[in-house]
């Protein structure tokens, strides 16, 4: 029997849409509060609010840039009011493409250390603000917590010009294990899942003959992953205590190419 969720609390950051809104959704239907962290709508947008709301009573909207200590802080104190906080899912993330050696010249560190801040700052900071939440949490099926993190395929074979990206997600899977280490001593376990090629908002602005060349890619299933597909890993995860310390690869037997 695994840690029961019925009456608990987590927190999934990029919830609006996606990997993270089927994440909160899977979640909400195990009986847990969902507060999701995801950035504000902008101007008259309330696109990512009416995703939110689109989940039912059991799940509430906190707006901020997950870069920022204090969302994260925040959006923990929020869920630890609705119950004991048992998850807490990093999904926030860019995939800003750029090459060493640019059309324009080299690549931007701006925009280089704009990309880490963002996949391994806004993971960092979700994970230390949660396990500090769910260390004095009463244990459930012998454990406190789970912190479930999102890499990718490309952490292992990153292609031309994901330079960012590749060494952004290579950084989430390598933190994993020091820090399952580290909070096994609190009964908190710490997972990480490297989608392959998946159907989310980041793939939709590729034309569609990208998008039927990468589909091609994916051995078995032949097509994109979908975000029910890492939701359902998730799930998997939290109720298999044995299952710490490591990545997952959810890719369908995908090998990237250079390009």
């Amino acid at each position: 029997m695994g840690m029961e969720l019925s009456g608990a609390s987590a927190v999934v950051s990029g919830g609006a849409s996606g990997l993270g809104h089927a994440t909160a959704q899977a979640l909400i239907a195990a009986g847990a509060h969902v507060v999701v962290v995801d950035l504000p709508d902008a101007g008259s947008s309330t696109a990512r609010a009416d995703a939110v709301a689109s989940l039912g009573e059991r799940a509430s909207f906190w707006p901020g840039d997950i870069t920022d200590p204090t969302t994260s802080r925040q959006a923990v104190a929020a869920a630890v009011e609705q119950g004991p906080l048992r998850i807490a899912v990093s999904c926030a993330g860019v995939a800003t493409p750029g090459k060493l050696l640019g059309r324009d010249g080299p690549l931007s560190q701006s925009q280089f250390m704009g990309v880490l801040a963002i996949n391994v700052g806004g993971t960092v900071n979700l994970m230390s603000q949660a396990a500090a939440a769910m260390q004095d949490n009463e244990p459930s099926a012998g454990e406190r917590g789970v912190l479930i993190n999102t890499a990718s395929v490309a952490a292992f074979e990153g292609q031309i010009g994901q330079i960012a990206y590749a060494a952004s997600k290579g950084a989430v899977a390598s933190l994993t294990l020091p820090a399952a280490r580290e909070l096994s001593r609190h009964a908190i376990r710490v997972m990480t899942i490297a989608p392959g090629l998946f159907e989310t908002p980041m793939m939709a602005g590729l034309p569609e003959e990208a998008k039927e060349s990468l589909r091609a890619k994916t051995l078995h299933p032949a097509r994109l992953g979908a975000p029910e597909d890492y939701a359902r890993l998730v799930m998997q995860i939290v109720a298999n205590p044995m299952l710490n310390g490591e990545t997952i690869r959810l890719d369908g037997a995908i090998r990237l190419e250079p390009r």
